[in-house]
C-alpha cells in the first residue's frame, strides 16, 4: 500500500503540538543541583599514594594535557647486605582542564588506580591560565569520587574466581596421605 502524501507532515503537526500543550520544566541550577547520572565525567582526581610516576597517563593523552616532574631517590637496604633501591618521587601532576577533551584514556591506562572521575562539573574559571590544576588541587577531587558501585549480588562469578575455588575444592577433597613431619607409626 502506497503511503498517503502529507501522512509525514500530519505525524510531525501531531507531535509538534503534543509538546506544545506540556508544561515546561525548567531546571533552577544554582539552587537546584542536578541528578547526574552515576558515570558522569566531571573532572579528573588524582589519589596520589597510588601514582608511581610510570608517565603512562602522560605519554596516552591524545592532547598531551597532563604535565609530570619527578626526581629518582635512593632508599636504604631494608636488611643489612641488601642493595639500595631507587624510586620515583612525585614532584608535580597537573592537568589542563582548558586542553582536556575528557576522553579517560589517562585513566584507562593507569595501571595503579592513581586518577579518577569525579563527577563536578562546577570549576570555572574567569582566567584560562587557571584551568591548569595541579597536584593539590587534583587531590581535593578526589574526596567527590563516588564509591565503586556494589555488585550485583545475582551475577556469575569472575571465571578467574570460579577456576581458583574449583581447584581448592579438588584439593581439599584429596585425602591427605603424605603429611610433613608425621611417618609411619605402626
Amino acid at each position: 500500500m502506497a503511503p498517503v502524501p502529507g501522512s509525514g507532515l500530519a505525524k510531525g503537526l501531531a507531535v509538534t503540538l503534543r509538546t506544545m500543550t506540556r508544561k515546561t520544566v525548567t531546571e533552577q541550577y544554582p539552587e537546584a543541583q542536578p541528578e547526574l547520572p552515576p558515570r558522569t565525567r566531571g573532572v579528573i582526581g588524582l589519589f596520589e599514594e597510588n601514582c608511581t610516576v610510570c608517565m603512562l597517563c602522560a605519554r596516552e593523552c591524545p592532547d598531551w594535557c597532563i604535565y609530570i616532574d619527578s626526581h629518582k631517590e635512593t632508599v636504604p637496604a631494608a636488611t643489612p647486605g641488601g642493595r639500595d633501591r631507587s624510586r620515583n618521587v612525585l614532584d608535580r601532576f597537573a592537568i589542563d582542564f582548558s586542553l582536556c577533551m575528557y576522553c579517560g584514556i589517562c585513566i584507562e591506562v593507569c595501571p595503579f588506580d592513581a586518577l579518577f572521575w569525579s563527577p563536578e562539573f562546577e570549576y570555572a574559571e574567569t582566567d584560562i591560565r587557571d584551568l591548569t590544576h595541579e597536584r593539590d588541587k587534583l587531590r581535593e577531587w578526589m574526596w567527590t569520587v563516588p564509591a565503586p558501585p556494589a555488585l550485583d549480588p545475582g551475577a556469575e562469578e569472575p571465571k578467574e574466581l570460579a577456576a581458583a575455588r574449583k581447584a581448592a575444592d579438588k584439593l581439599a577433597a584429596q585425602p591427605r596421605t603424605d603429611q610433613p613431619g608425621q611417618e609411619d607409626q605402626k
